[in-house]
């Protein structure tokens, strides 16, 4: 005969089985399957104080004199080592020149959900489940929608590109660019199954056009179809979504920012260019009031601080929403972390309203949104399952658009104040969840049942 307080235990846990949804297999990433700390082999990325003194930095520290890019006309360059050197290396060798600012290696970038070994999303779904699924209700989009659905405002894509000839997102694409191949035509490539970023940017774009179904969508290829990408090519996509033309004056760029990627590493690159985007850029004042005295090379980086000038003076700069990885612990992934005002860091939460046993979690992740079992767009006409904090950002992305839609004159970080500060409580400890209805002064939060959660993890 079975103990009472057996018999109890029992009772209980089958009422708490029967009262949870169905548990789902998470799928936890390896960590020596982890792209994020390396770095392109062979070159370095370095930032000179003065760009006339460029040929004998380079003579005096093994690198090749001509440039492989240069970031528009500052002084940041991207530089082939020629003595053999480690590019770890190389760049603590170059840090100890006076005449260089930073130096860092190409770190590789990449989807948080980039894997090599296996896809990570699964077909199913269609336009309807698309449009009805768990994620709309519990951030209130119906009632955003009927006071903002963000016509007017750009957000840029940034990721493995976008398939334009999907119904879903039929007249909602501007044309965009492709950093990888370098030209213009930033569709998605691969092959489904067998390079495991493929439909990674087409999902997080349905997802933009799910929260903000009237604003336009800018994409820019950075990552290749294993979801891989370097931080270089990411500074040149995100230079770009700001001013596509190349004339401040036009104002064609984009005022929202979706980054679904990341490295685990702090880079100086994508900090500076992150501050740029969101106009929250210290740093240029300062080295007008020192560079008084220095050569006509300096006159290029002027140019580029009287674009940023006047780009800031139109639109008040960029909104940048950044994944916050899924490690499933606290370790910063960037440029989510990187602290600048006019960022936001996202977290996943499920569909039970708790923070996603895969998502990065810590004080510098600012906000969370639905990123588990969340269905969008991929190429073919298809439409996907997807988990990961690439399927969170692009809710709040589209939000943040309806946002400045509804008030043009907000500073990014007022923005992302607004989103953080209407946010409601997960059932949980974690970031507080999105509430777009009251984002946009909706007068009662959006509703939300909490329930009871038993995640199955399982590595891949």
């Amino acid at each position: 005969m079975l103990h009472p307080t057996r018999l109890l235990c029992g009772l209980f846990i089958m009422l708490l089985l029967f009262l949870a949804p169905a548990p789902m297999v998470l799928f936890a990433d390896d960590d020596d399957d982890d792209l994020a700390g390396e770095y392109l082999p062979g070159e370095v990325v370095l930032k000179l104080f003065d760009a006339a003194a460029l040929p004998d930095v380079a003579r005096q520290n093994g690198l090749q004199e001509a440039f492989i890019s240069r970031f528009g006309t500052r002084p940041i360059f991207r530089m082939a080592i020629i003595d053999g050197r480690d590019p770890l290396e190389k760049a603590e060798q170059l840090r100890s020149d006076p005449r260089i600012e930073f130096a860092e290696p190409n770190y590789l970038a990449q989807t948080p959900e980039g894997r090599r070994g296996r896809s990570g999303w699964v077909i199913g779904g269609d336009a309807g489940t698309f449009a009805t699924q768990w994620a709309p209700a519990a951030l209130g989009f119906t009632a955003a929608h009927a006071r903002n659905r963000g016509a007017g405002v750009t957000i840029a894509v940034l990721d493995t590109g976008v398939d334009p000839d999907h119904p879903a997102l039929a007249g909602r694409l501007l044309p965009g660019f492709d950093f990888v191949d370098t030209d213009d035509d930033p569709r998605e490539e691969g092959t489904y199954g067998v390079d495991f970023g493929f439909g990674h940017g087409t999902h997080v774009a349905g997802l933009v056009a799910l929260a903000a179904p009237e604003a336009k969508i800018l994409p820019v290829r950075v990552l290749d179809p294993e979801g891989v990408g370097n931080i270089w090519v990411l500074a040149e996509g995100l230079r770009y979504a700001l001013d596509p033309d190349g004339n401040p004056a036009t104002n064609d760029g984009a005022t929202v920012i979706n980054l679904s990627l990341g490295t685990l590493r702090r880079t100086d690159l994508l900090e500076e260019i992150i501050a740029l985007a969101t106009c929250d850029d210290d740093d240029d004042d300062d080295d007008d009031d020192d560079d008084d005295d220095d050569d006509d090379d300096d006159d290029d980086d002027d140019d580029d601080d009287d674009d940023d000038d006047d780009r800031c003076s139109a639109t008040g700069g960029a909104i940048v929403v950044a994944a916050a990885g899924n490690g499933g612990n606290s370790v910063p992934q960037y440029p989510a972390a990187e602290g600048v005002r006019g960022l936001l860091a996202v977290a996943a939460m499920n569909q039970s309203g708790h923070l996603a046993t895969f998502s990065t979690r810590g004080p510098w992740v600012a906000i969370s949104a639905p990123g588990e079992q969340i269905i969008s767009t991929v190429p073919g006409n298809n439409y996907a399952t997807w988990s990961g904090t690439s399927m969170a950002a692009p809710l709040v992305a589209g939000t943040a658009a309806l946002v400045r839609a509804q008030q043009p004159n907000l500073a990014p970080r007022d923005i992302v104040n607004q989103l953080i500060n209407t946010a409601q409580p997960l059932c949980s400890a974690g970031p507080a969840r999105l509430d777009a209805a009251r984002a946009l002064g909706a007068p009662t939060a959006t509703e939300f049942t909490c329930r009871v959660y038993f995640p199955l993890v399982q590595k891949r």
